[in-house]
């Protein structure tokens, strides 16, 4: 029998029980609906985090201070305080494989301006600071070396500090007071919104370091030193050239690592590890679904193999081989699963559309997924529609035309 005659015969047989073959379609349309839904929002956020991460910095490297130990007693990360402005000096002369470097100091102050508020992180760096984390100027200008020189009082603020202390104005050129120290307001920084933490990138103000450190801070150690890489793939020849410098300059010899180095890689693997298991565990509850699907058209063509036995003692009376009642009842399983499937990919991208809207992810389809949907589909239909073609390409001619 032709291929578009087995089509033809399956199509008929489904439309003469639409209710039955909607329901027996379900389980297929719920799995599929599930697993495009998911993986489509799984991988917008993805790459949400992945943008997020990359905000914080271009090929960003991140020095921090070690943890402090006395006795049998361990302080957290960055309590050893190990880091200071001659380690950034350090680098800049010795390390060849960064880009840019800048010390990183950090205090947290209520900033004053007229009659407003806000309680804000203070940030100190160099001019080349903005460039290493990423952020990029709204308004205003950066400050200079001779500033950084001077400790200048200059401090650029950023989207939510702005909307905060000055609503509705342009803060450019009006002052402001941290720790009663009073600041000008050189710049605004465009908005970074939220990292893939969780935290407001935009609720900061940044200063030059030395500003921060004599004036603001303690006058010692820095928070952390942060340089960009050349290029990506210079991360890890980077991280081991500035290992092996500070190593040098603190005089570690053999002893353990008085500092702690991290990079984008690790903050984006962490960040984006709970989403892939997440991902991962409720696509395979989604396959589950796909399997009753299976079930489902198995029980359905049973049934179906019951109800059309002297039909198929008829076509075998006339001629008809046993391979083409089963590829006749493998058409029709096949069929109605791929409906199912075609039907799921219509559900689940607009699931995900939905979905992305009220969580605000990204929606991301890849379209080889749905193509392995389709293929996924009309193998379940295949493999579960075997038995029951079979059981009918089995049948005895003589025993089928006496059915009733």
């Amino acid at each position: 029998m032709k291929w578009w005659m087995l089509l033809k015969v399956a199509l008929k047989s489904i439309a003469r029980n639409k209710m039955r073959s909607l329901l027996t379609m379900l389980g297929i349309i719920i799995g599929v609906g599930a697993v495009i839904t998911l993986v489509a929002l799984g991988q917008g956020s993805q790459q949400d985090i992945e943008g997020q991460v990359a905000s914080l910095g271009t090929n960003l490297l991140i020095i921090q201070p070690g943890s402090s130990r006395f006795g049998g007693v361990r302080g957290g990360a960055g309590s050893l305080g190990t880091l200071a402005l001659k380690d950034v000096t350090t680098l800049r002369r010795n390390a060849v494989l960064l880009a840019a470097i800048s010390p990183e100091v950090r205090v947290q102050s209520q900033v004053v301006a007229g009659a407003n508020n806000w309680n804000t992180s203070v940030f100190g760096g160099d001019p080349n600071y903005l460039e290493i984390r990423n952020y990029q100027l709204a308004r205003g200008r950066s400050f200079t070396e001779r500033e950084l020189a001077a400790r200048g009082k200059v401090a650029i603020l950023g989207r939510t500090v702005a909307d905060q202390l000055f609503p509705g104005e342009d803060p450019v050129g009006a002052r402001i007071r941290i720790r009663n120290v009073p600041f000008q307001v050189i710049g605004i920084l465009a908005g970074k919104g939220q990292s893939a933490m969780g935290s407001d990138q935009d609720d900061v103000i940044l200063a030059p370091t030395t500003t921060v450190l004599y004036r603001l801070g303690d006058g010692k150690t820095l928070r952390a030193i942060v340089a960009s890489a050349r290029s990506a793939e210079e991360m890890e020849p980077a991280k081991k050239e500035i290992e092996g410098i500070l190593r040098e300059a603190h005089q570690l010899a053999g002893g353990e690592d008085d500092f702690r180095l991290r990079d984008q890689s690790e903050i984006n693997q962490m960040a984006t590890r709970v989403t892939g298991t997440l991902t991962l565990l409720l696509s395979a509850i989604a396959g589950v679904s796909l399997l009753v699907g299976g079930i489902g058209i198995m029980n359905i063509m049973l049934v179906s193999v019951t109800e059309r036995t002297r039909e198929i003692g008829i076509r075998l009376a006339i001629g008809a081989r046993p391979r083409d009642i089963l590829a006749q009842f493998l058409v029709e399983a096949a069929t109605l699963s791929l409906f199912g499937g075609l039907v799921g990919i219509g559900a689940g991208l607009g699931g995900a559309a939905l979905g992305g809207r009220l969580l605000g992810i990204s929606l991301v389809v890849d379209p080889f997924i749905i193509g392995i949907a389709v293929v996924f589909t009309g193998a379940v239909g295949i493999f579960f529609g075997f038995y029951p073609a079979r059981k009918a390409a089995n049948l005895n001619p003589i025993d089928a035309l006496r059915y009733e």
